[in-house]
């Protein structure tokens, strides 16, 4: 049976997509496409998480001095990018184990290592210090 669908003249419009490339489809230029995206995407979520990421607070206890029963003085080493402001959880425990003392301590911007000295009040005496950690300091 005879094709019997209506063409255009030959040549009157120029080739057809499947022809000017050789006879084959753009997959190739689709997958380019497909894998530059993917690498776009990928580089824009490693720059937001060395960003996120890269803002870190760390610190350690110097020295620990007891005063009286009623408190201690601590001397803290942190260590912060200059433009971040942290914050330091102190705990002072007791010959018990139990906490008798607690203080945030606020690490300003400014500088990246702050060696704050700081007192901090407790409820009986102290036998131990502990540096419970450090983060970012959020909202004002």
């Amino acid at each position: 049976m005879p094709d019997t669908r209506a063409r255009p003249p030959e040549g009157r419009y120029g080739r057809s997509g499947a022809e000017a490339t050789g006879g084959g489809s753009d997959r190739g230029l689709r997958s380019a496409g497909v894998v530059l995206g993917v690498v776009l995407l990928a580089l824009v979520g490693w720059f937001g998480y060395s960003y996120v990421a890269g803002t870190e607070v760390s610190g350690s206890v110097v020295t620990f001095r007891k005063i009286s029963d009623e408190s201690v003085e601590v001397k803290l080493e942190v260590h912060k990018d200059a433009d971040v402001t942290g914050v330091c959880t102190l705990r002072v425990l007791g010959s018990e184990g139990g906490v008798v003392g607690r203080k945030d301590v606020r690490i300003g911007s400014g500088a990246e290592r702050v060696d704050p000295v700081v007192t901090v009040r407790t409820t009986g005496p102290a036998a131990r210090l502990q540096l419970a950690g450090c983060h970012v300091a959020t909202g004002g």
